[in-house]
């Protein structure tokens, strides 16, 4: 695949959830004291919007945890040639080298459809999962942030109380119909009969490494 296009993938994948994240922040800020907003310029804070975008989505990237979840961890196709390594193989492969082999194989042998189709797929499953937990937590704080709000003040704000419905709606709607796991499962279905229809190139990079190990 070409660079440009996996590092517009990457890209995606860090600046979509910072930006949902950060919009979130400003939203609630907003909502519990709208004057704030009025002692920063315009340009400050669209350079503060994008700055914070690009820091949280760094740090939601770096801890991966959309890549923990057992959609991503079952079915891997790597999993499909390790098998393959215990049945014409004296040393089978572990997990790791398995996977070291996919990718391997991804990089220097897939077409670059399959490529293309295989990254962005992923990308689509890092940003709806962390989208859902995004809403999540900041609907759980919403909740917290709606009990302070009244205990101080003995009401809450009709706009506060929208926002965290329309959280909890992003929410619900992205577990009832679960598209990121279901695509991620398809996407790794799709690499595995890929896998299957080229069992020559999986033999022969087996066979040499049977050799190289002898």
């Amino acid at each position: 695949m070409p660079a440009t296009k996996f590092s517009t993938f990457e890209l995606l994948r860090i600046i979509i959830p910072g930006m949902y994240c950060t919009t979130i922040i400003v939203m609630f800020f907003y909502i519990l004291n709208a004057e704030l907003f009025n002692t920063i310029s315009q340009n400050i804070f669209w350079l503060m919007f994008f700055a914070f975008s690009l820091v949280i989505g760094l740090t939601i990237y770096a801890k991966e945890t959309p890549k923990k979840r057992k959609a991503f961890q079952t079915n891997l196709p790597s999993y499909f040639i390790a098998e393959r390594s215990r049945s014409i193989s004296n040393t089978p492969l572990t997990d790791e080298e398995a996977k070291k082999i996919y990718f391997y194989i991804l990089n220097q042998h897939m077409p670059v459809t399959v490529q293309d189709k295989i990254f962005f797929f992923g990308m689509l499953y890092s940003i709806m999962v962390n989208i859902r937990r995004l809403s999540f937590w900041f609907g759980i704080i919403g909740i917290a942030a709606m009990v302070i709000q009244y205990g101080f003040v003995g009401y809450i704000s009709p706009s506060l109380l929208w926002f965290i419905f329309i959280l909890w709606i992003i929410y619900f709607l992205n577990v009832r119909y679960n598209k990121a796991d279901r695509k991620m499962q398809e996407n790794y279905q799709d690499q595995i009969f890929w896998l299957e229809t080229n069992l020559p190139i999986i033999d022969t990079l087996l066979k040499q490494r049977s050799e190289f190990h002898s």
